[in-house]
């Protein structure tokens, strides 16, 4: 045949005869071209062969260097491209393709003998195309828009994008898509219509290709120069691929021509002998020589080997379970299979110390160790694809590789070449100045590769494509590894990824992880990398890396001076790189036959979380002030757990480690979600702003089930086989609030501040109610978990389609198509969502179509718990909230403000019932009952998220109650436990009627509990105790009514020993360090005392007291059943209830009667005791609502008259006194409450809380103002003229005659011939800069203000104030405000601190004024002592002195002295009834005490600053 002939001619290059090939070059091209195909065409044509060859020698010589040739073409106006001798050698090879015919016409010839059924069209970055979901059988398929619009993709799943890489056609690829989505073009075509083509046709491009091709590559050799370390050569790499752009183009215009002439191509490019003829240099050509080592160097430099250059590695095949990894200074690396090379020409770290590099080497039992550093060229296809790595894949040489895709023997031999190269492709990126590009270039072509299952499986058998990949990205991670400082900082032998590399930080890896995730996706790959136990390893190994990395140390001191933002890196490293091919994983994991593939992943995954351990030297404790949001092997474990269960039927406990492993697993998870509350209560601010963006990025939709809910379900799973008082009291202690659990009205936190205590309970508590409520792993159907992603999304904030699309988590995705499932996008979004229309604002702009959720969602399906779990900003909480709140008020279901709604959840998988025991565990009933009576005694201001967490708890465990135990739960026989004294057994049923008596507490020296004597019988309680309070054991058993003193901590370490302890004897080996058996809290211990506090009380005497304080009313519940009995034999309990707290203790109250007849009479007895045995009149929830606004109105009018008759009274008085200076013994008695009745007492309603009661110095009520300044008093003239307004220079824009320019004149002149501090005294300031006070008349509790402002602030963006300055909006008509006046406690009537005796003269009273002004005083005990309501003082008067400039308030000669303060606070007393707003509380909080400010502003004047607060204005 034509083609051996020339491969024979070839092969036995001949000298070129001068005579003929200078006869050949002078004829015409045409001509000569006819000549050698006519030649050719003959039987014996072997001189024509030769002549050709002759020919071809000379036309496409390589001796010229090609930057001579391109120096030429600059010199003759080129610009630098192809030289003239260039453009004529492609003449040439146009021509001799042709046979002497029109290039054209042959061109056309070939294109109709095109049999390709692939269209094949190859795309660059920015083009436009289709993917067609419904069509697609891989998820990387693409279309171009001439195929798409020519296939049928009516009613489809369909897209249009802009590519970003680049891509090719798959139309006419059955393993790539279906065949109904063909286009009419790309049709399957029979073999009988495609028509044969002419034998002479196609015969001169067989003998022309090879050495075109052969040229090209010379030329690659000859413009590559290795670069010097310090200098790039991008320019002298696009200056060689500008010159080499003609001749590259020419091959891509071939493989244009169609399939005859692909066809062709791939016969030249996969030929070896023609390959091994040209290129070996074992010629007599010099310029073949030269070109051979040209070859040989670039292969050196690259860090390969040709073979013959280097020994043969062993090729024999290991057993299964050999790809083992050896890592410098790994637990175990030191083993028989360990290797470590410390002379890597890569480790340029020559440092010995902390930080030093790991070199991560195979190990000798691998499976080939010539895939990183041995490569052999047999073919010009494979030297070509080298060329085209080291020359960083220029785009046209991209596109001629996959032009010539649709030629299936060329995209196997490719596919090949590509995996041959694969540890090459990933060396060049690794030291690429343009990663980006390059790693487009790659997937670019990659993506066309793998795609393709049979393809992929064909690769992957012949080639050991997975032991390729995992290999290559093994050693691609090698470079960017450090010791990682997490635990055991300098002993720890654990190495992780460094996320400030730049390969981590520009994603460099991404593109070999593109392509891993491309191949998991076909079943046939996946299982063989799930059966291959040596691959296990390896990649349990390579996904330890990433464990532990971009580890958290929280700043204690001073703020980070720079924000490392390196923990974008870290997320996506995780997601891409260990979670996304564990997904893969997963999606072939859903069938019983798959059981024996999640043991193997389990089983590894198990190994390498020991190793990883021990490596970091753990055992119980976690390291304080440390936090990492990355545990992928925690989370491979826990998916792969899920769905054996789920789906694959396998026992759980067949799959779990032994109980010592379970408690190390939670230790790590547990910990995160005590950051993660950390970090909202701002306890991580000195870290800045990056924390909060770890941990949004945590819960965020793209990264959440990925992370946080594996994280949740593997703490399930812990919880549901540890014990449970283990589990309850870790969870408390890692949120540090053991301390804050004591009933004591006063404790010490030893590892918390007492301004983080109550949003690390709320954190504690929330964290327990989404562990024992969600059910997204343990039983919830994808289409539930579906509906309730989409609900909680909806519920946030109205949502567009594809932002809800975008909102839904990933993985698995029911928006893409690819997993199969039965649940459907479109489906459930019209089953829960309206859709509301498009609608034109006024200005002309369209506002998109939102979803919004149907009223039947608001009614049966918001759940408040999945909000939280999905919420990025804490704001998106409250959102739902008032939209749920708005939809019950417009229903008429429930008209005040409701508390999130209770919802029963769906039952729990069988394998999952033990988590149930957290809720019937003794430790959690002793925290509820603690936080319940704290509550009822307003320890610690406990916010009501706090009662509704508890009250929801309490709930949870009555839904999920055992059946009823006896209430003679013995004990005997077994271990003494301190919860024993507290409750008689662990159900929470029956432990809500046992009363506790007595509890014992540890309590700082200075509470008031200290003086109490101890009683003979006691209950105990130590939860806020850092020690452990030991007692004799004979008193013990003496007295088996006293309980020990009880302490979480010391209960939890005790658990986890006798678990240590029951472990084999192989694991009682293990050397541990002795700080696992003693634990002291951190920091100094502080000196307690036991104390004993008569309690007296149960949980459902504390509910029930807990109504009356709700309600706002003594003895408001009575038992529904006592009129009603038909309650407890048919009750109707809503699966899902509205209402607020006083709603959800009564649906407590009545389920704890429904399951225990001995509940309900303990309930009944205890409201008989309160309760008159006449049942009020039942009433319905609309009466009631409506006579308590009538009752409070009414109390309101009489409060407001009592008021206005005493303030008349008391302003009569004061005028007479006035006004009767002069005449000493006609002074009226100042001592209003001996001359006047008795008023009562003053009360306030709280907006906040909603409960009304007087003004205390420990709980102060105050009045919601906005302080502004204000010159409006400056403006006030004499002179009754009207102002005009000045339109001349000359004319004045501030008058001399303002009450502002007089007041100024008047203490000029004072300053003049008086002293300074004399001066300051006689005159007002404050009619320029004054403070003016506005008032909605709102009041609410102080320490409610202070939540509410805390609320604010955790809110991440606020619109039109800042909370930091204390601005806010009223929390009842959202008016604006910046500070809270304290409401003065009393009975509207001045204290008697500030009366005084009727026999005092004002003359009498100046003198004594003036004594006081020279000798140091002090304050009454009562108002100097630091109270909360002086506390509040001092604040608003800084508010008020902040309000105005700084100018106007510094009239003295001494700048900064303290008579500037008290001239401007003395000011703003005396002028208070010219600027504030006369409302009956501002009367109320300054009128009492203003009659008394010139005694009490001289004793201000001998105290310090701090007194200022105190000030009666």
């Amino acid at each position: 045949m034509a083609a051996a002939a020339a491969a024979a001619a070839v092969g036995g290059p001949q000298p070129p005869q001068p005579e003929l090939a200078a006869s050949g070059l002078a004829l015409d091209k045409a001509a000569t071209a006819a000549h050698l195909k006519a030649a050719l065409s003959r039987p014996d044509n072997r001189a024509g062969a030769e002549e050709l060859q002759a020919l071809l020698e000379r036309v496409l010589s390589a001796e010229r260097p090609l930057a001579a040739a391109g120096e030429e073409a600059a010199a003759a106006g080129g610009g630098g491209g192809a030289g003239a001798a260039e453009e004529e050698a492609l003449e040439w090879c146009k021509c001799l393709l042709a046979g002497g015919g029109g290039y054209e016409e042959f061109c056309a010839a070939v294109r109709a003998y095109d049999p390709a059924a692939l269209c094949g069209l190859v795309w660059t970055a920015n083009f436009v195309a289709y993917r067609c979901r419904t069509c697609g059988i891989s998820p990387c398929m693409s279309l171009c828009a001439e195929c798409f619009h020519q296939g049928d993709h009516t009613g489809h799943d369909f897209n249009m994008f802009r590519s970003q890489a680049g891509g090719a056609c798959d139309c006419g690829d059955s393993n790539v898509m279906r065949e109904s989505g063909f286009c009419k073009r790309h049709q399957i075509k029979s073999s009988s219509n495609i028509p044969c083509v002419p034998k002479d046709l196609l015969m001169m491009s067989e003998f022309v290709l090879p050495r075109f091709i052969f040229c090209l590559i010379q030329y690659l050799r000859e413009g590559y120069n290795e670069p010097a370390a310090d200098v790039p050569s991008e320019k002298d790499l696009n200056k060689v691929l500008q010159l080499l752009e003609p001749q590259i183009s020419f091959l891509e215009d071939l493989t244009k021509m169609g399939g005859a002439m692909r066809s062709v191509l791939t016969q030249v490019l996969t030929n070896q002998q023609n390959y091994k003829d040209l290129t070996s240099g074992l010629g007599e050509n010099a310029c073949a020589k030269k070109s051979h080592e040209k070859y040989l160097i670039a292969l050196k430099s690259s860090g390969l080997t040709y073979p013959e250059d280097k020994l043969v590695y062993g090729m024999q095949e290991p057993s299964a379970g050999t790809s083992t990894l050896a890592v410098q200074g790994f637990a175990g690396a030191a083993g028989p299979l360990g290797q470590v090379d410390s002379s890597d020409e890569e480790d340029q770290d020559g440092s010995q110390g902390l930080g030093k590099r790991k070199r991560v080497k195979l190990s000798s039992g691998t499976k080939d160790q010539s895939i990183m550093d041995v490569l052999k060229h047999k073919s010009f296809l494979e030297e070509l694809l080298f060329w085209t790595i080291k020359y960083e894949f220029p785009q046209k040489m991209v596109t001629f590789l996959l032009n010539m895709l649709p030629d299936q023997e060329y995209k196997v031999a490719f596919t090949k070449t590509f995996v041959q190269h694969y540890a090459f492709i990933m060396k060049t990126l690794k030291k690429s100045h343009e990663s980006d590009t390059m790693s487009n270039r790659i997937v670019h072509i990659s993506v066309q590769l793998f795609s393709n299952e049979e393809l992929a499986r064909q690769v992957t058998e012949e080639c050991q494509l997975l032991d390729i990949m995992v290999t290559v990205l093994l050693y691609m991670m090698e470079s960017c590894l450090i010791k990682s400082e997490l635990q055991d900082e300098e002993n720890s032998l654990h190495v992780v990824v460094n996320c400030g590399e730049a390969l981590l930080k520009n994603n460099t890896y991404w593109p070999l992880v593109s392509d891993f995730i491309n191949i998991l996706s076909h079943q046939s790959v996946a299982k063989r990398f799930l059966e291959d136990h040596g691959l296990l390893v390896t990649w349990m190994n390579f996904v330890s890396f990433f464990q532990g990395m971009n580890l958290n140390k929280r700043e204690l001191n001073e703020h980070v001076e720079f924000e490392s933002q390196t923990y974008y890196a870290a997320f996506a490293a995780e997601l891409e790189a260990c979670a996304q091919p564990m997904w893969g994983l997963l999606s072939h994991c859903k069938v019983r036959e798959t059981q024996e593939y999640t043991r193997n992943v389990v089983r590894y995954c198990l190994e390498a979380l020991q190793d990883w351990f021990d490596a970091i030297n753990f055992v119980d404790e976690p390291a304080p002030n440390q936090v990492t949001f990355h545990l992928p092997l925690h989370r491979y474990y826990a998916m792969f757990l899920s769905k054996a269960v789920k789906c694959q039927e396998l026992d759980l406990d067949s799959v779990l480690p032994d109980q010592e492993m379970l408690m190390k697993l939670m230790i790590h998870p547990l910990q995160i979600q005590a950051s993660l509350a950390e970090i909202h209560s701002n306890m991580w601010v000195r870290n800045g702003l990056q924390i909060k963006g770890q941990a949004m990025t945590y819960v965020q939709s793209h990264f959440c089930n990925s992370m946080i809910d594996p994280d949740i379900y593997l703490l399930q799973v812990c919880a549901s086989r540890l014990d449970p008082d283990y589990f309850i009291s870790s969870v408390f202690e890692r949120f540090k609030v053991v301390d804050l659990l004591t009933m004591a009205s006063q404790h010490q936190n030893t590892v918390l501040d007492a301004e983080h205590e109550r949003s690390m309970l709320e954190g504690a508590l929330t964290f327990l109610v989404i562990l024992l409520s969600l059910r997204l792993h343990l039983g919830m159907s994808d289409d539930e978990i579906l509906r309730a992603e989409m609900v909680a999304q909806l519920c946030m904030n109205d949502r567009t389609h594809s932002s809800l699309l975008d909102l839904i988590p990933e993985n698995p995705n029911p928006k893409s198509g690819i997993i199969p499932g039965s649940y459907s996008f479109e489906s459930v979004l019209s089953a829960v969502a309206d859709f509301k229309a498009p609608v034109f604002e006024p200005g002309g702009s369209m506002q998109q179509g939102m979803y919004t959720p149907k009223a039947e969602v608001w009614d049966q399906e918001f759940d408040p718990v999945m909000v939280i779990l999905r919420t990025v900003y804490r704001r998106d909480v409250q959102s739902a909230m008032d939209r749920y709140t708005a939809f019950l008020k417009q229903s008429g279901k429930f008209p005040g403000n409701p508390w999130p709604p209770y919802k029963k959840r769906t039952s729990l998988h069988p394998s999952y019932k033990g988590l149930m025991r957290l809720l019937h565990c003794k430790t959690l009933h002793i925290v509820l009952f603690t936080l319940l009576y704290k509550i009822l005694m307003d320890h610690q201001n406990l916010s009501e998220h706090v009662l509704c967490m508890v009250l929801y708890l309490i709930e949870l465990g009555l839904e999920n109650s055992a059946e009823e135990e006896s209430d003679e739960e013995a004990s005997v026989g077994g271990p003494e436990r301190c919860h024993d004294s507290w409750f008689p057994g662990s159900n929470l049923v029956s432990n809500m009627r046992h009363f506790i008596n007595y509890v014992r507490v540890r309590v700082p020296d200075t509470a008031p509990e200290v003086k109490r004597d101890s009683p003979a019988s006691t209950s105990s309680d130590n939860m806020g105790s850092s020690q452990s309070l030991r007692r004799p054991k004979v008193l013990q058993r003496e007295n088996s009514g006293t309980a020990q003193v009880f302490s979480l901590v010391a209960e939890r370490r005790k658990k986890f020993q006798e678990i240590i302890n029951r472990s084999s004897s192989e694991a009682n080996q293990v050397v541990r360090p002795k700080t696992s058996n003693k634990w002291s809290a951190p920091g100094s211990a502080p000196q307690l005392t036991t104390a004993i506090l008569e309690i007296k009380e149960s949980i459902l005497s504390l509910l029930i007291k807990l109504h009356h304080k709700l309600s706002g009313k003594q003895n408001s519940y009575y038992p529904p059943w006592l009129d009603d009995i038909e309650l407890l034999i048919q009750p109707e309990i809503p699966k899902y209830s509205h209402g607020d707290g006083i709603t959800a203790v009564e649906r407590i109250l009545l389920k704890a009667a429904l399951q225990s007849r001995m509940n309900k009479r303990i309930i009944e007895e205890i409201c008989r005791k309160v309760t008159p045995p006449v049942p009020p009149k039942k009433i319905t929830a609309a009466e009631k609502k409506t006579l308590d606004k009538e009752e409070r109105r009414q109390k309101a009018r009489e409060r407001q008259q009592k008021l206005l008759a005493e303030f008349a009274s008391r302003q009569k008085s004061f005028m007479e006194t006035a006004m009767d200076v002069d005449s000493p013994e006609n002074d009226i008695p100042m001592e209003i409450t001996a001359a006047e009745p008795q008023v009562s007492e003053a009360v306030y309603d709280c907006v906040i809380c909603g409960q009304s009661g007087p003004s205390s110095e420990d709980r102060p009520t105050g009045l919601v103002v906005l302080l502004q300044a204000s010159s409006v008093l400056g403006q006030c003239r004499d002179n009754v003229e009207p102002k005009k307004l000045p339109i001349t220079e000359e004319e004045q824009i501030y008058p001399w005659d303002t009450c502002a320019a007089v007041h100024d004149v008047r203490l000029s002149l004072l300053q003049r011939y008086f002293k300074d501090s004399s001066c300051l005294l006689a005159v007002s300031i404050g009619w320029e800069g004054g403070v003016y006070v506005q008032t909605c008349g709102h009041t609410l509790h102080i320490d409610c203000h202070k939540s509410y402002m805390e609320s604010l602030r955790n809110d991440q963006v606020l619109q039109g104030f800042s909370v930091d300055k204390g601005e806010f909006t009223c929390p009842l008509c959202r008016q604006f405000a910046n500070s809270v006046l304290p409401c003065y406690p009393g009975s509207h009537v001045e204290n008697n601190l500030w009366q005084r005796t009727s026999n005092k003269s004002i003359q009498d009273l100046i003198k004594e004024v003036e004594e006081l002004q020279g000798r140091p005083g002090a304050f009454p005990v009562s108002i100097s002592s630091e109270t909360n309501l002086s506390k509040e003082m001092e604040s608003v008067m800084k508010d008020i002195k902040n309000t105005t400039q700084k100018k106007y308030r510094d009239y003295s000669k001494t700048p900064g002295s303290p008579d500037n303060d008290f001239l401007f606070m003395y000011s703003v007393a005396r002028l208070g009834n010219r600027r504030f707003v006369k409302t009956k509380y501002i009367d109320l909080i300054y009128i009492p005490l203003m009659k008394e400010h010139m005694l009490v502003s001289a004793r201000f004047l001998s105290t310090n600053m701090k007194s200022l607060s105190l000030l009666p204005c």
